[in-house]
């Protein structure tokens, strides 16, 4: 599960995620997310809609964080010409991904993290990124987009700021001294990030959408089904007890109206660019890369 945090980021501790945990929470979650993931599907075609706006032409597109890839069907149609490529941590997720219809043509998948991407320099001119990058470190995450990210490329991005589950947060808080959600990141922070990684005209907005349940079994339900899971390091270890949830159910119960619970989320939108202008490489770095080899690279590696 995730909830708001501080927004200056004083306490690193706070922000430290179990990612092994991570990963393996998006492995069971595989099969149920593309049913429960309402939210999520919202905030994509959103952020798709805003390419509108844009003016690029990519060769090499990356959906970032893909899950079962209804992001990079959807690139497909939109870049008809480009090579769009399917990137995510859990490998059941891209395995679900992988039936494509038959008319559509098919898009690369590639298990890795998005801290560790494996294309060359400069060879990617879009990545889009969907509720993602709240589960990484930004500055990380940003260094390996910009390394990618041929001149002029573009990030285009959407992760969840601090208001978000504000509800649950709040109502966890009376029961235990324990880390029971994920912090999130201010929208300011993230265009400071924006800049430390060298990007160029950031733009970031916030957009904030409510959820309404019958009850808190069904909020707890809908995270656990799009794998959002209690990943920070900082967590009880072992399950819930009755009266653990029941408290926190019963404090949760002071938001119900018109008969239902809500579960804020608070959306950070965000896109920046890549200077026209890298700095200066030698050797082979210097060299660009053709879709040619990056079309060899992804099929020399072994797919999920």
């Amino acid at each position: 599960m995730t909830a708001p945090g501080d927004s200056t980021r004083d306490d690193a501790a706070a922000y430290a995620l179990d990612v092994p945990r991570v990963r393996r929470a998006f492995d069971r979650a595989a099969t149920t997310y593309d049913a429960a993931a309402v939210l999520h599907a919202e905030v994509r075609d959103s952020l798709l809609k805003r390419l509108d706006l844009m003016t690029v032409t990519p060769r090499v597109v990356v959906d970032a964080g893909a899950g079962t890839g209804r992001g990079s069907r959807a690139l497909i149609r939109r870049y008809p010409k480009a090579l769009v490529i399917a990137v995510d941590s859990s490998h059941r997720m891209l395995q679900v991904a992988g039936p494509q219809p038959f008319r559509l043509r098919r898009f690369a998948r590639v298990c890795a993290d998005a801290v560790r991407l494996p294309f060359p320099d400069s060879s990617v001119e879009l990545i889009l990124s969907n509720l993602m990058l709240h589960w990484c470190d930004p500055d990380s995450v940003f260094a390996e987009f910009r390394r990618v990210l041929a001149p002029n490329g573009l990030l285009t991005f959407t992760t969840f700021g601090p208001d978000t589950l504000r509800e649950l947060r709040s109502a966890w808080s009376g029961v235990d001294s324990h880390s029971h959600v994920n912090q999130f990141i201010d929208m300011h922070d993230l265009g400071d990030a924006l800049v430390r990684g060298g990007f160029a005209a950031p733009v970031l907005d916030v957009e904030r959408y409510t959820l309404t349940y019958l009850d808190l079994r069904r909020v707890a339900s809908d995270l656990k089904a799009t794998g959002a899971r209690n990943a920070t390091k900082g967590r009880a270890k072992g399950l819930t007890g009755r009266r653990q949830f029941a408290a926190v159910q019963s404090a949760y119960e002071s938001f119900r109206q018109d008969g239902r619970l809500p579960a804020t989320y608070e959306v950070v939108f965000g896109h920046a660019w890549m200077p026209a202008a890298r700095a200066r490489r030698t050797g082979a770095d210097a060299a660009s890369v053709s879709l040619e080899e990056i079309k060899q690279q992804l099929h020399a590696r072994r797919r999920p």
